[in-house]
């Protein structure tokens, strides 16, 4: 029986969901009684406590003891030395990503959180200019360990996965910098064309969303510049980690169909998916101007194979060529001379392929690279890889590293406790639900609470919230286990 006042339990229309509120009172309130009165400004007061924003960096400071991360990056930071220990600074500057700051001077406004200085191991946090020094001392020579252990990290989680096969999408991004930057110039970037930059290289793990090998470069290199080299170092990290019976797959824009890169994945066994571009010396518009039948791909997509002879590299290539019909012109008319205009407007792309993959079968594959730009966005979003903190092109090539080492922490963190798998895709892209950084912070990192002592023991207690506390409890259940 419903009574005016209490609580009350309905069902909504959904069978999993059960609706909760209290009616509203019998008798009609008062309108003073729903008012404050506020005569004054309340004082603010900042004064020493245990208190912390972040409580949620408990658990993932658990995981990186598990993974023994600091003992890891002491091997790794052992040329850079410093007084702060290199392992310590690393961790402080993964807090700070962790938390959301994404400046050295944002370091500021940590200085008294009990957590951040327990993740990172210190008793006091320094001061950004001693984290900038630090980051000077780095260079390409003491920056390869710290390379190797990113790269080791990943292939731990990919390990420990087992994945059935492995599909790495290779790609340059660009990060624009200042105008005094070293080995800063300008390069590729459409939308500022005067801009100063770096352009990174980028080897994307398809199936987890790690970052697996960043290499930094100036803004004004090709985007295949030092690709075999990358590639090769790539494959031979891979098969020595996870055998070499695991399938490599690589994706790449056709930026990288350069004749070395096909002989080298074709050498080592590799699959891959690497579009061709329309070029001049290539007979790829007049075979799609002298079509007449399109195989139906996709709605508003149709293509045809050709195994397409490139007499200058001496290669034989099977050849796929796509057109997806539009309602817009492309971009600067480029591709108008291959058909009428009462033919409609199409655009046109083309992918070199040695997978025994159908026309069907290689678009939906080739559309999987888009996901990768969803992990850029994030890393330069929420991990300040966009961001250039010093002039100096050492320290900028460490803090691109750093901020790679935060996010594949932070993604294998996810594998191991939240993440459940999705279903299959032709696509090849991520093979977990992941969630952004943003909703875990939310979710998981962004709790308040108070650092006590009890029974001689620090206990960290958070304010009482029942979805928090399942949350909590599953993932503390995962990392004991």
């Amino acid at each position: 029986m419903h009574q005016r006042g209490f609580s009350t339990n309905q069902k909504s229309g959904r069978a999993h969901v059960t609706l909760q509120f209290t009616e509203a009172p019998l008798m009609r309130l008062s309108v003073d009684t729903l008012r404050q009165v506020v005569k004054r400004d309340l004082p603010i007061a900042f004064v020493p406590q245990q208190l912390t924003s972040y409580g949620g960096l408990e658990l993932l400071r658990r995981y990186v003891r598990h993974l023994e991360l600091p003992r890891r990056l002491n091997a790794a930071c052992a040329a850079v030395g410093g007084d702060y220990r290199g392992s310590r600074l690393t961790l402080l500057l993964m807090a700070l990503l962790y938390v959301g700051a994404r400046r050295l001077e944002h370091l500021h406004y940590l200085v008294g959180d009990p957590l951040v200085r327990r993740f990172a191991g210190l008793t006091r946090v320094p001061t950004a200019r001693t984290v900038s020094n630090w980051l000077r001392r780095f260079t390409q020579e003491t920056l390869r360990p710290l390379i190797q252990l990113n790269q080791e990290l990943v292939l731990d989680t990919l390990a420990r996965l087992d994945v059935p096969r492995l599909t790495l999408d290779v790609d340059g991004t660009v990060v624009r910098t200042g105008a005094t930057v070293a080995w800063a110039f300008r390069g590729f970037n459409p939308h500022h064309r005067k801009d100063r930059s770096y352009y990174p290289l980028l080897a994307h793990v398809a199936q987890t969303g790690h970052i697996l090998r960043l290499k930094n470069r100036p803004g004004n290199v090709h985007d295949s510049k030092q690709a075999p080299a990358f590639l090769r170092d790539l494959i031979d990290a891979v098969r020595d980690r996870l055998g070499r019976t695991l399938p490599l797959e690589f994706r790449m824009d056709a930026a990288f169909f350069q004749s070395a890169v096909l002989r080298l994945l074709a050498v080592r066994g590799c699959a891959y998916a690497i579009k061709v571009g329309y070029w001049s010396w290539l007979p790829l518009k007049q075979l799609a101007a002298e079509r007449r039948h399109w195989q139906i791909v996709a709605p508003d997509v149709t293509g045809f194979e050709h195994q397409l002879v490139i007499p200058q590299w001496g290669l034989r290539l099977r050849v796929m060529i796509y057109r997806k019909h539009v309602a817009h012109e492309s971009p600067k008319n480029f591709q108008l001379d291959l058909f009428t205009p009462d033919d409609g407007h199409f655009e046109y792309y083309a992918v070199a392929t040695n997978m025994p993959l159908s026309l069907p079968a290689l678009y939906a594959f080739m559309g999987g690279r888009g996901a990768q730009e969803k992990t850029l966005a994030e890393l330069k979003g929420e991990f300040a890889l966009d961001v250039v903190p010093t002039r100096h092109y050492g320290a900028n090539c460490a803090w691109q590293q750093l901020s790679i080492l935060a996010y594949n922490v932070a993604r294998s963190f996810q594998l191991h406790t939240l993440a459940e798998p999705r279903p299959r895709s032709r696509k090849r892209t991520y093979a977990y639900v992941l969630r952004s950084m943003r909703t875990l912070r939310f979710l998981l990192i962004a709790r308040a609470g108070r650092l006590t002592r009890i029974g001689g023991r620090n206990v960290l207690r958070l304010a009482q919230n029942p979805a928090a506390e399942a949350l909590y409890s599953r993932v503390q259940h995962a990392l004991a286990s």
